[in-house]
């Protein structure tokens, strides 16, 4: 049976995706706020949807991601075609909500899985719990929670900021964050897609949380380029939301993509991951 994804919000993971299923025989669509990017998204071999403006058509879809992020209104996929979405819940085959782990809030560094109640103390994690509790209150909605961390992959990570320059380490003690490489999201979709399990919540990230400084010490080693200064956080002048980053400690677990979805993460460490970008040409 053909294959239809209907992606809000074509953005970076999306499109990360679309070129792994584009092979496959897949019919894509995408949508983005940007009319700079349709005939980008339409190079890729998705059919590109400016929205808002054009009306969706869900008439045939078979799959649905959604990826925009919620403001304190609420979802903006819901509060377009909430009525829509429910009406054709039993249409779809599998919806795939990408939260991200920031729903846990500050655990002072211990680990926390999928059972974990969520806590989110920054608002960003208030506005995806109280999306991904929108979604899970459609009735026969086939819906599957993937709470992704820190998205790193080609043209996004710490490469092209130290070719920048003015990068620096903020040193917060005993400060971890845990990340994951778009190409991994793309396998642990793909993986939920070919087992649907509706309801499923799934952290997705690799194994190794360890201190940003960390990273980008290993980056700027593979680039041969001077260690970038640090600076204690307590004295960094940060943005609100990246203070609020900071804000939060935890150590995301990642069993269950491996044990119920059967992933092997292609890149398991920054480490790895690093390497690869470093080998691609970033």
């Amino acid at each position: 049976m053909a294959k239809t994804l209907f992606s809000f919000g074509h953005g970076y993971t999306a499109r990360a995706l679309a070129r792994d299923l584009k092979p496959q025989g897949w019919t894509m669509i995408g949508t983005t706020r940007s009319p700079e990017a349709l005939s980008e998204i339409e190079a890729q071999g998705a059919t590109p949807l400016l929205w808002p403006g054009d009306v969706p058509d869900l008439e045939g879809v078979t799959h649905l991601l959604i990826s925009i992020a919620p403001k304190a209104d609420g979802d903006p996929v819901l509060r377009a075609l909430g009525d829509e979405i429910t009406a054709r819940a039993g249409q779809f085959e599998w919806v795939g909500y990408l939260s991200t782990t920031a729903v846990y809030g500050d655990h002072g560094g211990d680990w926390v899985d999928e059972a974990t109640p969520p806590t989110p103390t920054a608002e960003r994690g208030r506005w995806r719990l109280a999306a991904e509790r929108q979604w899970a209150a459609i009735p026969h909605l086939p819906l599957h929670i993937f709470r992704l961390a820190g998205i790193y992959g080609p043209g996004r990570g710490p490469f092209s900021k130290l070719r920048r320059g003015g990068l620096r380490r903020i040193i917060k003690p005993g400060q971890v964050f845990s990340r994951i490489h778009v190409d991994d999201i793309s396998q642990v979709l793909q993986a939920s897609m070919a087992q649907p399990d509706p309801g499923a919540v799934y952290n997705v990230c690799d194994d190794e949380p360890v201190p940003p400084q960390d990273v980008i010490a290993y980056a700027a080693e593979l680039q041969g380029l001077p260690l970038p200064p640090a600076v204690f956080f307590d004295e960094a002048d940060l943005t609100p939301m990246a203070r609020s980053f900071y804000s939060e400690n935890k150590r995301v677990r990642n069993d269950r993509i491996k044990e119920e979805l059967g992933v092997t993460l292609l890149y398991p460490d920054y480490r790895v991951g690093l390497n690869a970008l470093a080998d691609g040409g970033f």
